[in-house]
């Protein structure tokens, strides 16, 4: 109940995703037009934290993640029966929004039911959950368009997972009432407004509303929060500039794919052992070897475009990028979790979320404004710069937000 509507919604979303471009190319759009639509889930998740920490601050994460569900439904059949590119856009938009709400609400029980000695490990698995759907969608989507040849068979499998998901949450049992509210540890209880335990059920009612919560958490969201966008910034700018860097290299369709690849394999097997050297040895402990590693890879694969042996140390970097990637799955929802208020966390991680998917959202956007303005390698460059400096604010602010004193997990 925990972790399957999270796999079944990935799962749907990561066949849909690729071919989102190919919908709107079919419609009509050039190549700058269908690149704006597929952009629209990026933008429609970034514009749904917010909203999506009221709606479960309100109504509770099980309603919040049926009625994004249901919403995410009808824009699936929007998707499929769309007569305009105005509206696949919107549908696509809306999606995002809905996907927003789902992992915020998963997010948010997460924060409040996991106790603080496993908590990074059962957030790397719901970051895996989410990974392992992104990973498998796509082969789903393939063999899909090969059964069918239509792009449209993908989204009714998106409906089916959407379908099976719902259900899954509305009738089976609800992990709010059947998992009590993990006990706060006595760094925890200090940041809180009282020293009480926590006991029965998760209020549903915000005390303070989206915006005063972000102001009263601006020294956690513009300190530790811009650094965990930093490291969305350098995980986005791996799925752009990879795919780019072979392409420049003269490389084909298949090598890249290839490349690109191996690189997410090897960042989805890493995915538990970042939740491990959290748990284990403190949260600065993952984060960091994991910026270095991204950050010094785009710097040193910034050096290699013209070099004889430029191909092989594509690959070696890319291989690089997916094991720094790995070992970072799971902080962000980690840190956030860490620094929420226990009580009432939706509001806080509404605005830490919204902060993330900024630094995602705009990495795409730099590589390619850098990119045209001068040229690839220093788009690299300027993400691994970034990538460092990354590391610097983690190196700071983590042992200031997020004691180290914590209790070692019971028979590990």
């Amino acid at each position: 109940m925990v972790y399957l509507p999270t796999v079944l919604f990935a799962l749907g979303e990561g066949a849909v995703i690729p071919l989102i471009p190919v919908l709107a190319a079919a419609m009509g759009a050039d190549v700058a037009f269908a690149a704006l639509v597929a952009s629209a889930l990026v933008i429609g998740q970034l514009c749904g934290n917010l909203p999506a920490g009221w709606a479960v601050g309100r109504i509770g994460e099980r309603f919040t993640m049926v009625i994004a569900g249901v919403i995410a439904i009808l824009s699936a059949v929007g998707m499929v029966f769309a007569p305009t590119l105005g509206v696949l856009a919107a549908s696509v938009f809306v999606l995002g929004v809905c996907a927003a709400a789902f992992g915020l609400a998963r997010h948010a029980f997460m924060t409040t039911r996991v106790p603080v000695a496993f908590r990074a490990r059962s957030l790397s698995l719901l970051g895996g959950s989410f990974r392992l759907g992104i990973f498998i969608g796509p082969f789903v989507a393939a063999g899909l368009l090969q059964l069918f040849g239509t792009e449209s068979a993908a989204i009714w499998f998106f409906l089916g997972c959407l379908v099976v998901m719902v259900i899954l949450v509305l009738f089976g049992p609800d992990p709010e009432k059947t998992t009590p509210p993990a006990p706060l540890t006595p760094a925890e209880r200090s940041m809180e407004d009282s020293g009480e335990a926590v006991s029965g059920s998760i209020p549903t009612v915000e005390r303070t509303g989206i915006f005063q919560t972000m102001w009263r958490q601006r020294a956690v969201l513009g300190r530790l929060g811009l650094a965990a966008a930093s490291l969305s910034a350098v995980r986005s700018a791996r799925q752009v500039v990879l795919p780019l860097w072979g392409l420049s290299l003269g490389l084909d369709a298949s090598t890249i794919a290839l490349v690109v690849g191996v690189s997410g394999a090897i960042d989805f097997a890493l995915f538990y052992a970042s939740g491990q050297v959290m748990d284990r040895f403190g949260r600065l402990w993952a984060a960091m070897p994991a910026m270095v590693l991204m950050g010094a890879g785009f710097l040193a694969l910034s050096f290699t475009h013209e070099l004889d042996a430029a191909v092989l140390w594509f690959g070696m970097f890319a291989a690089v990028l997916g094991v720094g990637n790995g070992l970072s799955s799971g902080i962000l929802l980690t840190l956030g979790a860490d620094v929420a208020p226990k009580r009432e966390p939706a509001a806080f991680l509404g605005s830490w979320r919204t902060l993330t998917d900024a630094g995602g959202a705009i990495a795409p956007l730099l590589v390619s404004a850098i990119t045209a303005f001068s040229a690839l390698p220093f788009a690299a460059a300027a993400m691994g710069v970034i990538g460092l400096v990354g590391a610097a604010g983690f190196l700071r602010w983590i042992p200031k937000f997020i004691p180290r004193s914590r209790p070692e997990p019971d028979g590990n």
